[in-house]
């Protein structure tokens, strides 16, 4: 049995993250800066809230006669209780004999072509830890996307503002973009389980690092960039989060209403409607923000029984990275333009090749993990390097069809000019085999 070390990760970061927002919040009310201070307060309440809410309903204690837990819940220690339990299960799994077990079958990854249908037997303590794990992954999403990312975002912003960085807001901002990366990992980790449920999926340390890196760079940079923009034009910020929020949030749904499917009735038999239609807006609200600040690795769908899509959208993947650089460079060029005194003594030039150079890295990284540490790269249709060079054979042979067609182009033209020169009396038609070959040349 695993050692549950990622739900000891995610409490540690809630933990931490919530007690460095608490003390920052105090040190801004006795600074009298009462704005930051609420916010602050927002960032760090409002995810601790919907963490409790993401517990309760993947352990289904709303439905369970659990006053206690609930009760630790509403006082916001129930990731404390949850991970307490987890360990229990844990250290006592290996004393107790289980008399039930489940069987469960997964395919291997294909070695030579070939792959093997194992069957594991799954005992009712290592099932409350699949499940434990299962809730802590999500509500780590939860907390870094809704939560550690505007959290961040702000903390920067005041840093900025002020020019000056504090002991409290420098720690909170360190443990902030360790959620957010922690979280967009854990967002890899799930969409990869989720797409290949079929077969048993194994991580590689390097896989993890390589990932690490890449949201690293991904998420640091992006933060910076709306941090800079906000900084110099501040209304104009708002149309970039209104654009961006409306085309991440409709967009599952109007794919939805486009495919004609029914309302989907079988996320929760317990909810009503209303309570499906709260649950998918919530999710949509998620897939937003993970998206507002790096590739989510999940496309929600909403006529999926699973609610996600299984199919790797490689286009979807290149339009999004496209998409983002463009408006990344769009934002500092524009804080080049307006850029204010405060940046007296920043070399903006520099500031703006380091951004799109780390960008750039995080798309670098992003690349070796699906070429090389993605578990499941041998299910894939086509490698990475494959499509590089399939891309730069169309574009070598669109390249070598242009120049046959540009010198011929030429002598036609000059061909012409000779003969509006001469006198009308020696004009000749030219035969209409002349005009086939040069066609079929340009054809060619």
């Amino acid at each position: 049995m695993k050692f549950p070390a990622s739900v000891l990760a995610s409490v540690f970061l809630f933990v931490a993250e919530t007690t460095a927002a608490l003390s920052l919040s105090s040190t801004y009310r006795s600074g009298g800066d009462r704005m930051w201070q609420a916010l602050t307060l927002l960032f760090s309440l409002l995810p601790c809230a919907l963490v409790q809410l993401t517990l309760l309903f993947v352990h289904r204690d709303l439905s369970r006669d659990r006053p206690l837990v609930l009760l630790l819940h509403l006082l916001q220690l129930g990731p404390l209780f949850r991970c307490f339990e987890v360990f229990c299960i844990y250290f006592q799994s290996g004393n107790n004999e289980e008399p039930y077990v489940s069987i469960t079958k997964k395919r291997q990854m294909p070695k030579n072509g070939l792959s093997e249908e194992i069957e594991k037997e799954v005992g009712q303590a290592e099932g409350k830890l699949i499940t434990h794990r299962s809730a802590f992954s999500r509500a780590s999403v939860i907390q870094a996307f809704l939560g550690s990312a505007p959290q961040l975002t702000l903390q920067l912003y005041i840093s900025v503002m002020q020019q000056d960085v504090t002991v409290g807001r420098s720690l909170l901002m360190t443990i902030s973009l360790l959620s957010i990366v922690y979280g967009a990992l854990r967002c890899n980790i799930l969409a990869i389980k989720i797409k290949y449920d079929e077969y048993e999926v194994k991580v590689k340390p390097l896989a993890y690092v390589c990932i690490f890196l890449w949201r690293s760079f991904e998420i640091a940079t992006r933060v910076v960039v709306l941090v800079l923009f906000t900084s110099v034009l501040k209304t104009w910020v708002v149309v970039i989060i209104l654009i961006n929020f409306f085309s991440f949030f409709l967009y599952p749904w109007i794919l939805f209403w486009c495919s004609g499917s029914p309302f989907p009735e079988n996320i929760e038999k317990a909810l009503s409607r209303v309570g499906t239609t709260i649950v998918l807006c919530f999710l949509t609200l998620l897939y937003t923000g993970i998206n507002m600040f790096c590739w989510s690795a999940v496309q929600l769908k909403i006529d999926s029984p699973d609610l996600i899509s299984k199919s790797h959208n490689w286009y979807q993947l290149l339009v999004y990275y496209m998409m983002r650089f463009i408006e990344n460079a769009i934002l500092l060029l524009l804080w080049y333009l307006f850029k204010t005194d405060i940046y007296m003594y920043v070399c903006a030039p520099l500031l703006v090749l380091q951004l799109l150079v780390g960008y750039c890295t995080a798309i670098l990284f992003m690349l070796v993990f699906y070429q090389f540490f993605h578990p499941c790269k041998k299910l894939f249709s086509s490698s990475v390097s494959e499509g590089f060079q399939r891309w730069l054979r169309c574009f070598c042979w669109a390249c070598r069809r242009q120049k046959p067609c540009e010198p011929i182009g030429k002598s036609d033209l000059q061909s012409s000019r000779d003969r509006d020169e001469t006198p009308s009396s020696s004009k000749t038609s030219p035969e209409p085999s002349q005009f086939l070959n040069t066609e079929n040349l340009c054809s060619a």
